[in-house]
């Protein structure tokens, strides 16, 4: 007897990625075996995966799931995920204006024009968790909030640095309905679907 699939109970969690860790649970580089990675963070359950990826230098909300159909949905270009960007210098709203309206960048070695996407400069970062990034007399920086629903490869990163405001910081902080709120590095909470 086949067992009905759609009768599994699934598992969906939410994480808080610290900055240097991979968003993966087994590491398959042959020159840096010493990463850290997801499952040094909790006990996950067999079969997980994260949903979409944050790179080993950013850091935020990343969800977890052994839930194919929600890792395609939460994947798919109908649900937004935004992050808020420490810059190098200051980010003025004539290059919002310009980010907006999607900007000319690399993917895979050619051209690619992103979406339009919604962003705006941010005054109040009370809400992310301090970390050292670099002394203020290497330069001014700023705060601006990118709301993207495509995923390309560092895209986030490409995007700041083609209007020559390198990103020194990114964290995800919501991703769909699901927000990274009060979370801090290393917390992992249970979630429903």
């Amino acid at each position: 007897m086949i067992a009905n699939l759609d009768s599994v109970k699934h598992s969906y969690y939410k994480i808080y990625k610290p900055y240097g860790y991979l968003s993966q649970f087994i590491n398959n580089q042959n020159k840096r075996r010493n990463k850290k990675l997801l499952n040094s963070l909790y006990n996950f359950p067999d079969g997980i995966m994260a949903v979409g990826r944050l790179d080993e230098k950013s850091e935020g909300l990343l969800l977890l799931t052994t839930d194919g159909k929600f890792s395609n949905h939460i994947t798919s270009s109908k649900i937004e995920k935004e992050y808020h960007v420490m810059v190098d210098g200051i980010i003025t709203a004539s290059y919002i204006e310009i980010l907006k309206q999607g900007i000319e960048i690399s993917v895979n070695g050619q051209p690619y024009n992103t979406k339009q996407c919604n962003a705006y400069i941010l005054d109040d970062i009370s809400h992310i968790t301090e970390r050292y990034v670099r002394d203020k007399k290497h330069g001014t920086t700023s705060w601006l909030s990118i709301t993207l629903t495509e995923g390309k490869f560092r895209q986030v990163r490409k995007m700041t640095a083609k209007l020559g405001f390198p990103t020194l910081r990114l964290v995800r902080i919501r991703i769909g309905d699901y927000k990274l709120g009060a979370m801090q590095p290393g917390e992992v909470l249970l979630t429903n679907y």
